[in-house]
């Protein structure tokens, strides 16, 4: 495993759309393997496969209750809304408030290329619409109510 490096916004990779994942690979799951790890490093609650340079439909989310591998996700069902404050590894030190479902069923292939549907409410349901937005080419800065603010690092936080 490795930490990957995050690409971030101005990267033409963000802005694409990814392939299908066709079958798991070697190469594959050593990915889905380094997306955790690289999410994990950056204290990141989800991460998706652009934002490490690869075209590749694979998100990786954990909010706190266990990692969920997610291949060629799409949402099947949502509900509800919640506004909030939203970042993104791909935008380090902004925020800004945004609008999701406050819940979402996607149907999606799990890391043995399995399929699985995965439900998710508040914070789940955010960071799952929020990284099925990366496989598209969209950043969430493009759902963004009003401006994007500046918000403290965790080293800023620590030596506070």
């Amino acid at each position: 495993m490795a930490i990957r490096k995050i690409r971030e916004m101005g990267d033409k990779i963000l802005t694409m759309s990814c392939k299908e994942v066709k079958e798991m690979t070697p190469r594959l799951k050593e990915l889905v393997e380094d997306m955790l790890e690289t999410m994990y490093d950056a204290y990141g609650v989800g991460l998706a496969a652009p934002q490490v340079g690869v075209l590749k439909r694979i998100v990786v989310v954990d909010v706190g209750e266990e990692p969920i591998v997610l291949i060629n996700p799409r949402i099947v069902d949502k509900s509800g809304e919640q506004t909030g404050d939203e970042g993104c590894l791909s935008i380090p030190g902004k925020v800004g408030v945004v609008t999701r479902p406050q819940y979402v069923k996607v149907a999606a292939l799990n890391k043995h290329m399995e399929p699985i549907e995965v439900e998710g409410r508040d914070l789940l349901a955010r960071a799952i619409c929020h990284e099925l937005d990366h496989l598209d080419g969209v950043l969430y800065v493009k759902h963004v109510e009003g401006t994007l603010r500046n918000v403290e690092s965790k080293e800023e936080e620590e030596e506070a």
